[in-house]
């Protein structure tokens, strides 16, 4: 498997980095991976930490190629979301340790998408949007029922407010894991926090890693647009991407 990667985490106007990005891969398989850790709850560093420590372990243990794709999305992050549980069991309901989190999986020029909460991936080709995930959030609910546009999200007074994340009580969050989509030579597939996607339009982010631009160079110049864009409410900004050669 022949791939260009890179990766970037920018802390934004907050005091602390609670965002997490990473690339795994063996010969066969490579995993995607954007955790970003709810700061409106206690430990949001912690939580996202022991989100990504709990997925790479998933990943290093499992044998690959993988046999179930989807399978090992779905127990893997039911995992992490058990370990967050676990970890603020003792405190209370509105305190507990949160996070979102996004996978995308590369195997066989097949990629697989799961995510819970805002954090999002997509899947770009020829300078385009080929596909996103769809947010669990309120806004991405008013969007689907044609009650606000997309250019209305970022301004929405409870574009933060998420629907489902890891952590929290004990139940199985909903999550979205989507079925293989086909993956053509120089395709790109890239996980990100809010903080990234927020302060950018669907044609910015179709743009990373285009004519002579490594992709390096493309996360670096969008992720400083989105900090400049969000201004003094920018997030933390983090995302890592793939670009697959065959």
């Amino acid at each position: 498997m022949q791939l260009e990667s890179a990766e970037l985490s920018l802390v934004g106007d907050r005091d602390e980095n609670q965002d997490r990005v990473a690339l795994v891969r063996s010969s066969s398989t490579a995993l995607l991976i954007a955790i970003d850790g709810m700061g409106g709850h206690a430990d949001g560093a912690r939580a996202a930490e022991l989100a990504m420590e709990t997925i790479v372990a998933a990943f290093r243990r499992a044998p690959q190629p993988l046999f179930d794709p989807q399978g090992f999305l779905h127990l893997t992050i039911g995992r992490a979301h058990a370990r967050l549980a676990d970890m603020g069991a003792e405190l209370r309901m509105e305190a507990r340790p949160r996070a979102t989190c996004a996978l995308c999986l590369v195997q066989d020029g097949m990629a697989w998408f799961a995510h819970v909460g805002d954090s999002r991936i997509y899947h770009l080709r020829d300078h385009a949007v080929l596909k996103r995930t769809r947010d669990h959030s309120h806004v991405e609910l008013l969007l689907q029922d044609g009650l606000i546009s997309e250019e209305e999200i970022n301004e929405h007074p409870m574009r933060n407010f998420v629907e489902c994340c890891l952590g929290g009580n004990r139940v199985l969050p909903g999550m979205s894991i989507g079925s293989a989509r086909r993956l053509q030579p120089g395709d790109l597939l890239l996980a990100c926090t809010d903080g990234f996607w927020s302060g950018l339009e669907e044609n910015d982010i179709a743009t990373c890693g285009t004519d002579d631009e490594s992709l390096e160079q493309g996360l670096a110049r969008l992720a400083a647009e989105a900090v400049h864009a969000n201004g003094r409410s920018s997030d933390n900004t983090s995302a890592v991407a793939l670009r697959w050669l065959g």
